[in-house]
């Protein structure tokens, strides 16, 4: 499964909780932790690249972390104020919305996105 992509120890103990006994699971994933072959800190910068990549605000990737089972991680060094404009840009065009409906309807785009309401504010800032 480490060959394909990182997975967090989370994701590795679920999946092999299919096949495997707990306590092999435990002796396994410590011994891959040990050798450096799974790493939750690894696992956590490449999603948190990917996503951003993606064009997923900070609250989709805060809430897909703690879906794989990281609690701890820090996404002050993206700038998600710059990508929600780029995303809305890359969506709408680089005019602002004439009327409410049209600029609702992009907001609410950007917020299934996962952007919050300021990064939402600032996208529509010249």
């Amino acid at each position: 499964m480490l060959a394909k992509r990182e997975h967090s120890y989370f994701e590795l103990t679920r999946k092999l909780a299919q096949y495997y006994e707990e306590d092999t699971i435990e002796q396994a994933l410590e011994k891959l932790k040990n050798q450096n072959h799974q790493s939750d800190e690894r696992f956590t910068n490449e999603f948190i690249q990917m996503r951003f990549n993606q064009g997923k605000g900070p609250i989709k990737i805060a809430i897909d972390l703690k879906q794989r089972g990281i609690e701890n991680f820090d996404l002050s060094a993206y700038d998600f104020f710059t990508l929600a404009k780029e995303v809305r840009i890359s969506k709408y065009s680089e005019a602002t919305p004439s009327n409410y409906k049209e600029k609702a309807k992009q907001q609410r785009f950007l917020q299934s996105r996962g952007f919050g309401f300021d990064e939402i504010k600032c996208s529509f800032e010249p």
